[in-house]
């Protein structure tokens, strides 16, 4: 039974005031074992506060609002296995400059635009996220934390403009897609505006030096509907690529690799904290990030991080 079904018994007179204080307790309990349990984990606080559950990244102070029954959430994942995609972040953050604009595309609830926004203060993060529940908690947890240098834009990145269907599991919301990705049946189909990098950009008018883009197999549309702007900033992008995503979308991660080295871009991966190059996706790669650099601009980063 739940706190609020235990009361409602002892209430009622189903159970008296010994029984109740017992199966009370046993709810309670679980605030200590919580206690003793974050402390192995990169969670160091976990709030109640009047309906909400804001958990506290032990790394960066960076405070998150949980919702219930999503449960593939950064803080939940970090209590499951520790921390949470924290050696790519890491490595994203080394190879910023302090004073950068950051493209975050498929924004979510905000887990790498707080970060992002909290570690390089004298940048600039535009957060792209086209659900509108998920928009709402994006901006709930950027106040929460007290964040000016975040932007936030209700719409999606792709190859064409115009409203589309998006397709949401309430349990996964990471997993919101142009196109039923998860194949589960519980799916929400919701009605999103999406837009093009490229005429973004020449209306904000804004440098691009680092592009992050998670948008669950719609990648390489993303990126198509942005070139002409990459081509002209040639910003440091990290990516998912994720094979059983892309064949939603028709397409394998190796287009997305043609289409950068086409333009003088080198892929990397991640291994023992460097950088390693990775020329294409094999049914052997293990790897589902991965790093975009430009061999002449970003020449000296690559030489600092690459692995000997």
């Amino acid at each position: 039974m739940s706190l609020n079904e235990i009361k409602n018994s002892f209430q009622k007179e189903n159970i008296d005031k010994w029984q109740y204080i017992d199966e009370m307790y046993l709810q309670h309990a679980l605030l200590f074992d919580y206690s003793k349990f974050i402390k192995n984990t990169n969670i160091s606080a976990i709030e109640l506060v009047d309906d909400k559950v804001i958990m506290t990244f032990r790394d960066s102070g960076v405070r998150f609002i949980c919702i219930e029954n999503d449960k593939r959430l950064a803080p939940l994942d970090t209590l499951n296995f520790g921390s949470y995609e924290i050696e790519e972040l890491y490595m994203q953050l080394n190879l910023m400059d302090d004073r950068i604009n950051v493209f975050d595309v498929g924004a979510n609830l905000g887990w790498y635009a707080l970060h992002v926004a909290k570690a390089k203060p004298s940048s600039c993060v535009f957060s792209f996220e086209p659900v509108p529940s998920t928009f709402k908690y994006l901006n709930d947890n950027i106040a929460l934390n007290g964040l000016s240098n975040i932007q936030t834009f209700n719409f999606g990145l792709s190859d064409s403009e115009g409203e589309f269907s998006f397709y949401f599991d309430p349990e996964l919301s990471v997993n919101a897609s142009l196109t039923n990705v998860s194949g589960n049946e519980n799916i929400k189909e919701v009605t999103c505006k999406v837009k093009m990098l490229d005429a973004f950009a020449s209306i904000e008018n804004s440098s691009i030096d680092f592009i992050k883009c998670d948008v669950e197999g719609a990648e390489l549309l993303a990126f198509k509907g942005g070139m002409e702007t990459i081509k002209k900033h040639l910003p440091i992008v990290f990516t998912e690529m994720l094979r059983k995503w892309t064949s939603k979308f028709n397409y394998h991660p190796n287009d997305i690799i043609s289409l950068f080295t086409g333009i003088g871009y080198e892929c990397f991966v991640i291994t023992e904290g460097k950088l390693k190059k990775l020329t294409h996706v094999d049914e052997y790669t293990i790897d589902t990030n991965y790093f975009f650099l430009h061999s002449q601009k970003h020449a000296s980063k690559i030489s600092n991080f690459l692995i000997k």
